[in-house]
């Protein structure tokens, strides 16, 4: 449907926006839209009559009023003429959804009635309009609400987050220092035991003593200084040493000296060192269960110490005096063990047409000095005898029991017994002496005019006998058990043939047993060693001989057990 109006004064204009209202609402526009519909409508109407002239409004709709469709309202100047005929239309469109009631007319009267009735309508819609605006503002208040407690829950949730993050960051500082505490502390560990093993692994004070040093600089200290008493009258030796090393020597407590207090677990402070003010000196003494060995003088790597590290310092130096104390007495019972051990070792005797030539050798390594020995001297009927042992144990105990040994065994020999019987009786003489040590031994007899070697053994290594041909054999006929050994037991004699030339080399297990290897390996080589020395040479040199057996034999040995060798050679 399709109408026009004509809009020419002000109450054209009325008509016109009635009529349009009217229809809109007749085809079921909403009332929100109808008063923007009418808002806009006025508007135009408006500025068409100060521009004058004659408008014509036109109202289409594309729908019968029950049905849903759009209504077009279009305002345009009148046939083109006059000061408006250069507008342009002004053109609006609405949708209409439907319309209850079909409109009765759209004819507007002149009736007052009519004009009342409009104007009732269009206050309805206003009114609906203001409730809907009202309804959209209580809204828009609440949303604004929502929004303030949404931005304070916010500002809540930031100040949380701020303070998590803080407390985040705190936990990660303590965590890092709590890391580097305990790094530091294994660092300290790691030292402490690493230094201690390098330091107890030694035997000899002097090496303990330089390697002090060489484990401190420059990390823990910079300068190390070791002053050990050796006696009563070295503790004022003629080197001047730091007051507050005479101290700690005296009271035995670690000392510090400098200008301002160090703040040491355990440690006393003192004024300066008259020696060097200007260096921080910790005074250490090394402890034993009598009186300090000495003192350790150490400065420090910076301008002062950190309180662990003085404490694990402290530590290492009593680590360092218990070293330092059992290299002491190692050396000491080593040096007494060796030397009642070389005074006990006999002068060999000399018989015409035998040569003896003997070696000991002491261990290098540990307190292994005094279980072998060797021994030669004559019967009352001229034969000679040579005999060579091992006693089990080492150190001053087994040289004093290796002494005894010897003593019984010249003392039995006075009787003129055989090799097999001298060592019954010594194995008789040592269970009963002392049930708890045992010893090995290989007596060998040579009488003189007697082509035959006689010989036994008890637990010890075969001798080797070298006869004038060349050729070497292991006299390793079964021998008796080791000497003391709680069993009765007897040793008998054995014999080979001796013919000029020959000769007979007795040892002990240092000379061929390894470690790696075994005995067997060792006893095949000193044979082999044996047989490459022609009789002639064994005649001219037996103790050159006996030397440059040792050197191959002893090439590849730790030397950590006494080495006893014994050559018997007859001339040809």
């Amino acid at each position: 449907m399709t109408r026009s109006l004509q809009i020419t004064t002000v109450v054209d204009a009325a008509r016109a926006r009635i009529a349009t209202a009217r229809l809109a609402a007749a085809y079921g526009v909403s009332a929100l839209d109808r008063t923007r519909l009418t808002t806009a409508l006025s508007s135009q109407l408006r500025q068409c009559l100060t521009k004058g002239g004659t408008w014509r409004l036109t109202l289409d709709t594309t729908a019968a009023p029950a049905e849903e469709g759009l209504l077009h309202v279009v305002v345009t100047p009148w046939h083109g003429t006059g000061a408006a005929a250069a507008q342009p239309p002004w053109r609006t469109t609405v949708r209409c959804d439907r319309a209850a009631d079909a409109p009765h007319g759209t004819a507007v009267a002149d009736d007052p009635a009519v004009l009342a009735e409009a104007l009732l309508g269009a206050d309805e819609d206003t009114a609906l309009v203001l409730e809907r605006l009202s309804e959209q503002e209580e809204l828009v208040t609440f949303h604004r609400e929502e929004l303030h407690q949404t931005n304070q829950g916010v500002l809540a949730l930031h100040a949380e987050l701020d303070a998590a993050g803080r407390a985040q960051r705190d936990a990660f500082a303590a965590e890092r220092k709590a890391r580097t505490e305990a790094e530091s502390a294994r660092r300290r560990l790691t030292f402490l035991a690493d230094a201690s093993a390098v330091l107890t692994a030694s035997l000899n004070h002097d090496e303990i003593v330089r390697l002090l040093p060489e484990l401190l600089v420059p990390e823990y200290a910079r300068s190390v200084d070791v002053w050990l008493f050796d006696g009563d009258d070295d503790r004022h030796p003629p080197a001047p040493h730091p007051a507050a090393a005479v101290l700690a020597a005296r009271t035995g407590r670690p000392q510090y000296a400098a200008d301002h207090p160090g703040g040491l677990p355990g440690v006393v402070d003192q004024p300066p060192s008259a020696l060097d003010p200007a260096r921080p000196l910790l005074c250490i003494p090394l402890p034993t269960r009598r009186t300090p060995l000495g003192v350790l003088t150490l400065s420090p790597p910076g301008d002062r110490w950190d309180p662990d590290d003085a404490v694990m310092l402290i530590e290492l130096t009593r680590r360092a005096s218990i070293a330092i104390d059992n290299a002491r007495r190692f050396e000491h019972n080593r040096d007494i063990a060796e030397t009642l051990q070389r005074a006990l070792l006999t002068d060999l005797p000399s018989t015409p047409g035998l040569s003896l030539a003997a070696r000991y050798l002491p261990a290098t390594r540990g307190l292994n000095i005094g279980g072998d020995w060797y021994d030669a001297f004559r019967q009352p009927d001229g034969s000679l005898i040579t005999v060579i042992g091992d006693v089990t144990g080492h150190g001053l105990h087994a040289a004093v029991m290796m002494s005894q040994l010897r003593t019984a065994l010249r003392a039995y020999a006075v009787d003129g017994g055989s090799p097999g019987r001298l060592l019954t009786q010594l194995h008789t003489f040592l269970h009963h002496l002392q049930p708890d040590l045992y010893a090995t031994a290989v007596i060998a007899r040579f009488r003189p005019g007697d082509p035959t070697l006689t010989w036994a053994a008890a637990g010890h290594p075969p001798p080797v006998l070298r006869t004038p041909d060349g050729q070497v054999h292991t006299l390793d006929a079964k021998p008796g058990a080791m000497l003391g050994i709680p069993l009765r037991q007897e040793i008998h004699d054995h014999t080979a043939p001796l013919a000029p030339g020959s000769t007979l080399a007795l040892y002990t297990d240092g000379l061929v047993e390894r470690r790696a290897q075994g005995i067997d390996p060792g006893i095949e080589r000193l044979a082999r060693a044996l047989g490459s020395f022609d009789s002639a040479e064994l005649d001219a040199d037996l103790e050159g001989s006996a030397d440059r057996i040792l050197a191959p034999l002893l090439s590849d040995s730790e030397r950590d057990d006494d080495v006893c060798l014994l050559l018997c050679h007859l001339a040809a």
